[in-house]
């Protein structure tokens, strides 16, 4: 995990000093709302319905006890004992009084922690995949090649007033668990053929109103190339890009008017007069990897018979290994996923008490280390096989274990019309219908692997447009509608869903859903799942039996 520097810690502790003065001139009525606006989403403060809204960076989900007991601390001191983990691996506080803002900052800094770009037209919190250094199916760590984008990207002046806000991921496996491709940049760590790993680019991808998936604009490019090809991708970006109209200002609307191939030019000649000077040299490279060095595992391999032994007879314990633990690439160890999607709590939401407990535990079984997942929920990537069992049971007794991973019931949902001001419906409402009809565990394992993405408006931070099954919140004259997508994917095989028909009304939605699942069923093959059954079938039959009962 990186660790600030001396300057590093000043340059955040700084922030907070000056933001702590802003803020009171604020509420002093010495600058205007007009003026206090950039200054606060520069340090991630948004208005919204109730209350202010703070957006605390998680750079590429990865925390330590240390910080989310900090985080424990802030919701019972400045909050109202929960917060809630985002689609960008980072936590929101709700409930914040603005005067409070500025402590809650000095807080986080004592931990090496703060909100600095998570909001505003700048180059946000870069994310990457939960299972990044300890996956069979690695090339290579992306962590340190997000850490030197986000330490070159901070307060960097000529990205600072962008014409929108600006998203990165960063991917270093075969398999796509960062929607790499619906982001403004994504980037792959790939081989070339003689064997070399560089980043394969692309550009312009973004959900939203007008949701797009990215495309290649530099099949390979070496590491010591990064920077400087960002930086040009920016600066054509920041010179092109609209700003007479917001929705029309993300780097894919830049990209789909001047064209791929002519952006791509301008690219090159931009990166052609900077990357000599803006070379990263392998011993920068060096010096980031070396905070992400493997832990010390044990040698203890994967012949456990008391392990075997409990998955055999014990069907609880069982059904959670199968959908909350994934292969670790060393043998005897799991990734462990803690669900964050339990029948009874809104998707995404933790307690104080889950926070302290979360942290404990990760210092008992997983060397004091927690990631967060762009699907909202945690994960501890190194535990032993020998500590499921105990780790399975504690999970349980906080309400962190239902054995849902993947299912209809691990839901992303953004916070909708409950606290988002942007919001044209609500989603925890629907999300909690949701749980609530489909509570049987052997009925949603049958079904397999679904992913169900709410969003209550356009904005689609719940990536309601690459759901398996998306849905989206609409405003139909005051009264709260839906619409439906079937087919979408965020992963390798990056898709759009497609539109089933009319918006439905709220109280339709659910069984909307199950007429959706229902179909599947019949219609699908053996050991076919939902995405590949509504490829081969397209959305027709589910259309005519969803429409058919309404």
């Amino acid at each position: 995990m990186y660790q600030y520097n001396e300057t590093d810690q000043t340059l955040v502790e700084e922030r907070v000093a000056q933001f702590r003065d802003q803020t009171q001139r604020y509420l002093d009525g010495k600058i205007s709302e007009d003026q206090f606006r950039p200054l606060r989403l520069m340090n991630g403060l948004y208005i919204q319905i109730h209350a202010p809204m703070l957006r605390i960076a998680v750079p590429y989900g990865l925390l330590s006890s240390r910080q989310l007991r900090m985080l424990a601390h802030i919701t019972r001191t400045y909050d109202k004992n929960y917060a809630h983990f985002t689609t960008r691996q980072n936590i929101q506080l709700n409930w914040p009084k603005l005067e409070r803002v500025p402590d809650i900052l000095a807080d986080l800094a004592t931990v090496q922690m703060h909100a600095i770009q998570t909001s505003g037209n700048c180059i946000r919190n870069v994310t990457s995949d939960p299972l990044a250094g300890i996956s069979p199916d690695e090339i290579e760590d992306p962590r340190p090649y997000c850490e030197i984008i986000r330490q070159w990207s901070t307060l960097h002046p000529e990205f600072a007033f962008l014409p929108r806000k600006f998203k990165i991921a960063v991917s270093g496996s075969q398999n796509d668990r960062a929607a790499t491709q619906l982001h403004d940049i994504g980037l792959y760590l790939v081989k070339d053929n003689s064997g070399a790993v560089g980043f394969e680019v692309l550009v312009g991808g973004g959900l939203g109103r007008t949701p797009v998936i990215g495309q290649t604009i530099r099949p390979f490019l070496e590491k010591k190339h990064l920077l400087s090809y960002l930086e040009a991708i920016l600066r054509v970006y920041n010179l092109l890009g609209r700003r007479d109209n917001k929705y029309k200002a993300r780097i894919k609307i830049t990209v789909r008017e001047t064209g791929l191939e002519p952006f791509k030019q301008l690219v090159e000649e931009e990166w052609g007069k900077i990357k000599d000077s803006l070379e990263l040299n392998l011993s920068e490279i060096d010096r980031i990897k070396n905070h992400f060095q493997p832990l010390e595992y044990e040698s203890i391999g994967n012949d456990d018979t008391q392990f075997a032994t409990r998955t055999e007879n014990d069907a609880d314990f069982s059904n959670w290994i199968k959908y909350n633990t994934v292969k670790h690439k060393i043998p005897g160890y799991a990734a462990v996923y803690l669900s964050m999607k339990p029948p009874n709590a809104p998707p995404g939401d933790i307690s104080d008490i889950q926070l302290d407990s979360v942290a404990d535990l990760a210092d008992q079984y997983c060397y004091g280390f927690i990631r967060s997942t762009h699907r909202q929920n945690l994960l501890f990537a190194d535990v032993k096989q020998a500590d499921l069992y105990s780790l399975w049971k504690q999970l349980d007794s906080l309400n962190l274990a239902t054995p849902n991973i993947g299912t209809v019931t691990d839901l992303i949902c953004c916070p909708g019309l409950d606290f988002c001001s942007l919001a044209n419906a609500g989603s925890i409402g629907i999300a909690s219908e949701i749980n609530q009809v489909f509570d049987h565990l052997d009925y949603i394992h049958d079904l397999g692997e679904i992913k169900i993405n709410i969003s209550g408006c356009m904005n689609g931070c719940a990536h309601q447009s690459v759901g398996n099954i998306g849905v989206l919140g609409v405003d139909k004259k005051g009264v709260e509608w839906y619409q439906i997508t079937l087919g979408g994917s965020s992963e390798k095989d990056a898709a759009l869903g497609q539109r089933l028909g009319p918006a439905v009304a709220k109280n339709k939605v659910v069984q909307a859903l199950s007429i959706i699942l229902k179909v599947y069923t019949e219609q699908r093959h053996e050991d076919e799942d939902f995405l590949a059954t509504v490829k081969r079938t397209g959305i027709k039959p589910f259309k005519e039996k969803v429409y058919a009962a309404h």
